[in-house]
Formats: structure tokens, C-alpha cells, sequence
């Protein structure tokens, strides 16, 4: 299965369950500072909506999904351009991945063409009750360490899928906001924005 998993890739047919699992670790911020916490992050803003739509479908026009996105942003006062890195939800569904796409477009207008994207999944797979806070997780290390994870197995473009997704390498990057999207069945959509920690 090392090639079955291909997000946002032309020849993508669905994607591989597999197991993991993550756990974050909230605080006040008040509290974290003051027992001198070692402050990986901070999430200031998350989104969440419901399709109404199909019990394992996404809504074709990726209207639920813009939703989620843009309340995370406006909680956050983030204007698009201020967006350095996306973990995409990035199944490797023929519907997921376009639907996806066209819901950052939305969101994110033509500044969606200049962030980098990446789904995860193409390389541990999907933890579906666990994806979520994997990646995460995941946002977390970008930040920390600069360096943006590729979206595998991606070798033939989709047209539909016309986004920077990082293809096959990973990237350095300076990332200080990154946001994290898990859209589940039942088109429960949830997005998380996290940014560096600095005092003061």
C-alpha cells in the first residue's frame, strides 16, 4: 500500500485506514506561564460547521467546509494572507480532495494559491478517530521546526486539484500560523488555528 494513499493526485481512488493516535495537552495561558510551562503553541482560534448533507459525502460545493474556515479565521482576526501553512483533511478521496480545494478557495480567495498545503495522510495513512489530533499535532512541529511535510505519492496532477501541496518533498519554511482541517463523516467540519508562542 506504500503508493495507495496519493492526495489531491489525479489517480486517487480512497484512502488507508491505519492506527494511531495523539494527545494535546490544553492550559490556560495564564496558568502555563505561570508555572513556567514549556509553551509548544498556542491555538487561538477554531471553526466548526455541519453539511447537513450526506452521512459519508462530503457537500459537493465545499460550502460547510468554507464555513469552518473562514469562522476560525475571523475568530482568530487572521486576514488569508496570514495563513503560512494548511494540514489538509486531504483523504485521497476522488470527492474529498476537490470538494477540500474549492472549500480553501472559498475561504482563503487567491491567496489559497499561495499557501502551503499538505496532507499528512499520504504518509501514516487515516487514523479517522485519531486524525484529528495527529495532525494536530503535527501543526505544532511545523511551526517548531520550520519545516513543512509533503504530500506523497502525488504525481499526477489533478486539474480540479490546482493548490501548492507540497509535492513529495518537504519543505523549509518559516511558519508562525497554521491551520488545521479534519472534515469527518457525517459532515462534521472543524478546523484549528494555532500560532508560536511569544511572550509578551
Amino acid at each position: 500500500p506504500q503508493l495507495a494513499s496519493r492526495p489531491f493526485d489525479a489517480e486517487r481512488d480512497g484512502f488507508i485506514i491505519s492506527e494511531g493516535a495523539g494527545i494535546l495537552v490544553l492550559e490556560n495561558l495564564a496558568h502555563a506561564q505561570e508555572r513556567g510551562a514549556d509553551i509548544l503553541a498556542e491555538i487561538i482560534a477554531y471553526g466548526a460547521s455541519a453539511d447537513a448533507y450526506h452521512i459519508t459525502q462530503p457537500d459537493e460545493k465545499g460550502e460547510g467546509a468554507a464555513r469552518a474556515m473562514q469562522i476560525a479565521l475571523d475568530k482568530a482576526g487572521l486576514k488569508p494572507n496570514e495563513v503560512d501553512y494548511i494540514n489538509a483533511h486531504g483523504t485521497s478521496t476522488p470527492l474529498n480532495d476537490k470538494v477540500e480545494t474549492m472549500a480553501i478557495k472559498t475561504a482563503f480567495g487567491d491567496n489559497a494559491y499561495k499557501i502551503p498545503i499538505s496532507s499528512t495522510k499520504s504518509m501514516i495513512g487515516h487514523l479517522i478517530g485519531g486524525a484529528g489530533a495527529v495532525e494536530a499535532a503535527i501543526c505544532i512541529m511545523v511551526i517548531q521546526n520550520g519545516v513543512i511535510p509533503p504530500t506523497i505519492n502525488l504525481t499526477h496532477p489533478d486539474p480540479e486539484c490546482d493548490l501548492d501541496y507540497v509535492p513529495n518533498v518537504a519543505r523549509r519554511a518559516k511558519v508562525t500560523t497554521a491551520l488545521s482541517n479534519s472534515l469527518g463523516f457525517g459532515g462534521h467540519n472543524s478546523v484549528l488555528v494555532f500560532r508560536e508562542y511569544s511572550e509578551g
